[in-house]
């Protein structure tokens, strides 16, 4: 397979490269190739949304909602396909690949639904005789920037409410998972959208993200990835009066405490912690125990761990696969190397060779102090540590004690305990007795602190992102 640009409703090859995608659980496979992008396409992108626009935001919320629900349609027809695809792109297993199209299926249905609801408010005005009411309208061109990770869902969800508020888009996915997006362009090419509302450009983002962030005339920008870019994306965005959405790293706390159901925690971290080779940015990476329980857990995890398979993406029985890339392998394994230098390692599990694919064994380490970096970065990988707590204030102490403030989640039964933790954790999503990761498409998702720009994504929240608000007034007598 060979990526392709759809700019303007056209499909293009262009030439500024290219590069050879290995299926990361098969490193002698070749699953297709990326025709890489210069900024000249980007901009021809952005110049064709612009050009839609007016035909775009002026149709119906109900029009709109249609073509969104035949682009549901279309990618639930074609989900297996999708599913494998992206599974030999980037490694997730492809059970967990096949929920995750179902969700992009979901989110179309969910905001296609939002072209028949309210968009706005009567306000009563002091003087008489006035109408006064405040409609949500569309920002213009938007562009999105999206990750590897998620390579269905992420991009849905930003596209769905995008495009139902009534913006055009253009869509720079990442490099290992363009071949997933070209897939979804094909896809949603048939499905009825003016020509220049949907754009995709493939290329590398040290090429595309300087002529985006300082050329392009785009009027809002989401970006899902690395906080440090995402820092220099919201400055460059702020400096050009963009309205810009950032969704960034996260060191992600599960907090067990006395009271536990241990069996019910020990599941919810294995899952939390290494499902997608815990590659999210909402995955356990910090289990913090109260020091009563703190034996019982740790046995109970690493006789648990064992139990996990990793194998080929495309293995049923995978529990979890390879890291996506050769420089994420490097990544998250400098860190292994620290771990195995500064910590214990309380369980491993077997993996495949390295030289087949990028496979990773799961591990827990303790034996860190708070501030190491195992404890304080962020791994995108198949890692987790495990600290003690002496009570709950420290527990609470601990799961706070970090520049990120994505998820966290605690396991108790104790009521008192459980509200406590939802009130002083600084995070933006908490969760009691369950896994840090994953939040229902219909409710709010983002950080605080250096997790996020402070906006949300999804439920109804993502609508205020996609629109600005109009206030008019009539004096009608």
């Amino acid at each position: 397979m060979e990526t392709r640009n759809w700019i303007g409703g056209e499909w293009s090859t262009p030439n500024a490269g290219e590069v050879s995608v290995r299926n990361p659980s098969e490193l002698t496979e070749t699953v297709g190739t990326l025709k890489l992008s210069s900024g000249a396409e980007l901009l021809q992108a952005v110049d064709a949304a612009r050009r839609v626009w007016r035909i775009w935001g002026k149709m119906t919320g109900a029009a709109r909602g249609e073509c969104l629900y035949r682009m549901s349609l279309l990618l639930e027809r074609n989900s297996e396909d999708v599913a494998r695809l992206a599974s030999r792109e980037m490694g997730k297993p492809i059970v967990e690949m096949r929920g995750e199209v179902a969700r992009g299926v979901q989110l179309l249905r969910y905001y296609a639904a939002e072209g028949v609801r309210a968009i706005g408010d009567v306000i009563p005005s002091t003087q008489p005789n006035v109408m006064q009411y405040a409609k949500r309208v569309p920002l213009g061109v938007v562009a999105i920037v999206t990750p590897w990770n998620f390579p269905v869902a992420i991009p849905i969800w930003k596209l769905a409410p995008a495009l139902i508020c009534g913006n055009t888009v253009v869509w720079k996915p990442a490099e290992f998972a363009s071949l997933t997006a070209a897939k979804l362009a094909e896809l949603f090419s048939e499905a009825g959208l003016p020509p220049g509302t949907l754009n995709l450009v493939i290329g590398k983002g040290s090429v595309l993200g300087r002529t985006l962030l300082e050329e392009a005339s785009i009027d809002g920008l989401s970006f899902t990835g690395s906080t440090a870019t995402g820092m220099m994306i919201g400055a460059a965005c702020a400096a050009r009066n963009v309205k810009y959405q950032t969704e960034m790293g996260g060191k992600n706390a599960a907090v067990v405490l006395k009271d536990a159901n241990v069996t019910m925690a020990v599941n919810a971290v294995l899952s939390g912690a290494f499902r997608s080779a815990g590659q999210k940015c909402t995955a356990t990476s910090r289990i913090i125990v109260e020091k009563p329980v703190y034996d019982e857990f740790v046995q109970q995890l690493s006789t648990a761990m064992l139990q996990l398979q990793v194998r080929n993406a495309l293995d049923e029985r995978a529990y979890l696969g390879p890291v996506a890339s050769a420089e994420q392998f490097r990544t998250v394994m400098a860190y292994v190397e620290q771990a195995k230098a500064d910590g214990r390692t309380l369980a491993a599990v077997e993996a495949p060779d390295s030289e087949l694919g990028y496979y990773i064994a799961p591990r827990i380490i303790e034996g860190v102090d708070p501030e190491h970096a195992l404890v304080q970065e962020e791994v995108f990988g198949p890692l987790a540590v495990v600290l003690p707590a002496e009570d709950v204030d420290e527990a609470i102490e601990l799961a706070n004690r970090t520049v990120f403030g994505l998820s966290a989640s605690v396991f108790t039964t104790n009521l008192a305990n459980a509200f406590r933790f939802l009130d002083e954790m600084d995070a933006g999503l908490v969760r009691v007795n369950q896994e840090t990761a994953g939040v229902e498409y219909q409710a709010p998702f983002g950080g605080m602190k250096g997790s996020s720009s402070h906006t949300r994504e999804q439920g109804q929240s993502a609508l205020e992102f996609y629109s600005a608000v109009k206030t008019c007034s009539i004096q009608y007598r």
